[in-house]
C-alpha cells in the first residue's frame, strides 16, 4: 500500500511532514510521496523522518495551474533538485500569495470582522497559509460552522472573501518539474469539469508539452471513472498513479493509503519511480 499524494502544514494540511511519515508507517504503507502545494520546504523532514520510519519517500510538489472553468494541478513526483529553478519559482509564488491573502484579511476587516494577519499565521502555524486557514479562523469566530461553508459562502470563486491567485501556465510547471528530475503528473483530472472528449483533447496538449502521467485513481470518484483515466493514460502512454489527497484534519474524509472506505492504494503505482 502506497500513496502518492498527500499535504502537510507547510501547505494547506494539519499534520506536519516528519508526523505525516510516522502516520504513513503506522497505516502500513510501503512507501509515500509528499506534494504540497507550490512548496519544497516540507521535503527534508520528510525525507529524515522517512529514513528513521524506513518507508521509501517520495519528494513532490503540487502546482496549480492556469485553467479556466475548472482546476488543473500537476503533481511533481521524485523531484531530485530541491534548490535549483522550481524551488526559485515556487519562492516566487510563495511571495505572490502573501500579497493575495493580506487582500483576504482587508476584505474581511472591510466587513466588520476583527480579523488580522498574525491571525492568520497562528491558525496556520507557520508562513503557509491557504484558503482553509481561513474558514478556520471564521469557524472559530462563529460566523460559519463549517469548512464546507466558508467557501460556499465566503472564500469559493466569485465570494465575498475571494481573491484569485497567480498562477504558473502548464508549460512552466511541467517544464520546471523535469528540470528538477521529477515526473509531471495531473492530478484529479475530474477537477478540470471536463467532458470524456474535452478531457482527451487536453490530454493530448499536455502530453505534447511532456505530461508524464495521469492521477487515475483518487477519492470521490466512482471506479469506472478511474478505468477512464487509465484507458486515456494507455491511449497517451502516460504513466497511471493513485493517490489519497491527504490534507489531515481539513479533509477528515481522506485517510492514507486508500482512495475511500477500506480500498488501498497498491504499491504497483510505485514501479515508475523506483
Amino acid at each position: 500500500m502506497i500513496d502518492l499524494h498527500t499535504h502537510s502544514n507547510k501547505s494547506d494540511g494539519t499534520d506536519n511532514p516528519g508526523d505525516l511519515i510516522k502516520l504513513a508507517k503506522s497505516e502500513g504503507l510501503k512507501a509515500i510521496a509528499l506534494t504540497d502545494h507550490d512548496t519544497l520546504e516540507g521535503l527534508e523532514e520528510a525525507r529524515i523522518s522517512a529514513i528513521e520510519e524506513e518507508i521509501i519517500f517520495i519528494p513532490g510538489i503540487e502546482i496549480s495551474t492556469q485553467f479556466p472553468g475548472g482546476e488543473l494541478h500537476i503533481l511533481g513526483l521524485n523531484i531530485s533538485d530541491t534548490d535549483g529553478v522550481l524551488n526559485n519559482a515556487v519562492k516566487d509564488l510563495k511571495e505572490r500569495r502573501h500579497q493575495r491573502n493580506k487582500k483576504i484579511v482587508k476584505k474581511m476587516q472591510d466587513s466588520g470582522i476583527n480579523v488580522s494577519y498574525d491571525d492568520i499565521l497562528q491558525i496556520a502555524g507557520g508562513d503557509a497559509i491557504g484558503r482553509p486557514h481561513f474558514a478556520r479562523f471564521l469557524i472559530n469566530k462563529g460566523v460559519i460552522s463549517s469548512i464546507q461553508e466558508a467557501f460556499k459562502l465566503y472564500l469559493g470563486d466569485g465570494k465575498k472573501f475571494y481573491e484569485p491567485r497567480e498562477l504558473m501556465k502548464d508549460e512552466e510547471a511541467i517544464s520546471l518539474i523535469h528540470q528538477a528530475g521529477g515526473k509531471a503528473v495531473i492530478a484529479h483530472p475530474g477537477s478540470l469539469k471536463l467532458n470524456c472528449r474535452e478531457l482527451e483533447v487536453k490530454l493530448k496538449e499536455l502530453k505534447g508539452m511532456g505530461l508524464d502521467g495521469i492521477e487515475a485513481y483518487y477519492p470521490g470518484v466512482k471506479p469506472r471513472i478511474w478505468r477512464r483515466f487509465s484507458r486515456l493514460a494507455d491511449k497517451f502512454d502516460l504513466i497511471i498513479t493513485g493517490g489519497s489527497d491527504y490534507h489531515g484534519a481539513n479533509k477528515p474524509d481522506r485517510r492514507l493509503g486508500r482512495l475511500g472506505k477500506e480500498r488501498k492504494i497498491h504499491d504497483f503505482f510505485l514501479e515508475a519511480f523506483l
